[in-house]
């Protein structure tokens, strides 16, 4: 039984849900665990040839990783006293759910709606393909609390050399940006974003089941030939180096920790404030909480 994601399955397209509208579908232990399953599910199902990933409500297919989550089953919890090998634990699990949609060898739609941020985006990054709709935001902004991304090769991969400013600024970008980037294959008007979705998803699944999974591993070929594999394990050891460092925002850990995620956001606000473009500010995006990358 799966209490924070929803699964359903029909007509050669299987349904997965992020479920935690409250929170934004913020990204628990528990949801990636539960996600981890339905892909399984979905994967073993041969009536299955193409899976959606959506979130549920209007607002976020996902805020990233749920920072103000216990996380204590993978190290001590007070965040500074984790060590390499606590940060380690934390991450292995964020990377064997964010690149699960990757290895399942059926294609795999993320359908956003709304915030698709940090640790969500790059969810989204590891699926074959990425609609959205029209009041949909995006941006690494885990970056701009001193955290690392160890997803950087796939970002670089999808959109080349102009993911630079997305992981050196933070900025949240609109989908018509996020689509002139290449970050999205379309953007629909958020009304119909489903409907379209389903359309296409449809279509995907009258291809022949071994054509589907063999051009997808075709392509996903090309990607580890390329160094993938070489390129994610420095970025993955680039991300425990950021994460230990005590760098000048080890106020925002503080904040995090004693006073909560509202109170650290709303002080790494203060700082980019001044320099924002009109739309970018990261706490204007987030209610009541703010995520980023796992063990941050």
């Amino acid at each position: 039984m799966h209490n924070t994601i929803l699964y359903e399955a029909n007509d050669r397209v299987a349904w997965i849900t992020l479920n935690r509208p409250n929170k934004r579908n913020a990204l628990s232990i528990k949801l990636c665990n539960e996600f981890l399953d339905a892909i399984a599910i979905a994967e073993r199902d041969p009536d299955v040839r193409v899976i959606v990933i959506k979130g549920a409500g209007d607002r976020s297919f996902s805020s990233g990783f749920d920072m103000a989550e216990d996380k204590s089953e993978f190290g001590p919890s007070e965040r500074a006293e984790w060590t390499f090998d606590h940060l380690e634990k934390l991450l292995d699990h964020a990377c064997e759910f964010l690149h699960s949609v990757f290895h399942c060898s059926k294609p795999v739609i993320a359908m956003i709606n709304g915030h698709c941020l940090a640790g969500a985006l790059d969810l989204a990054l590891w699926c074959d393909l990425r609609y959205c709709s029209d009041d949909s935001r995006f941006g690494a902004i885990e970056v701009r609390f001193a955290a690392g991304d160890t997803e950087l090769p796939i970002m670089s991969h999808v959109i080349g050399q102009r993911c630079r400013e997305l992981v050196y600024t933070g900025d949240v970008i609109d989908a018509q940006e996020a689509h002139r980037l290449g970050l999205v294959n379309r953007v629909f008007p958020k009304a119909s974003l489903e409907e379209e979705v389903t359309r296409i998803a449809k279509r995907i699944s009258r291809v022949a089941l071994p054509t589907l999974v063999w051009s997808k591993r075709s392509l996903n070929n090309t990607l580890h030939a390329a160094g993938l594999d070489s390129a994610l394990r420095y970025s993955y050891a680039s991300d425990l180096i950021i994460n230990k460092s005590d760098s000048e925002y080890r106020r925002f850990r503080e904040l995090l920790r004693t006073e909560g995620a509202k109170a650290a956001s709303r002080w790494i606000e203060s700082i980019f404030a001044p320099f924002e473009p009109e739309m970018s500010g990261v706490a204007s995006h987030m209610a009541s909480k703010q995520p980023t990358k796992a063990g941050d």
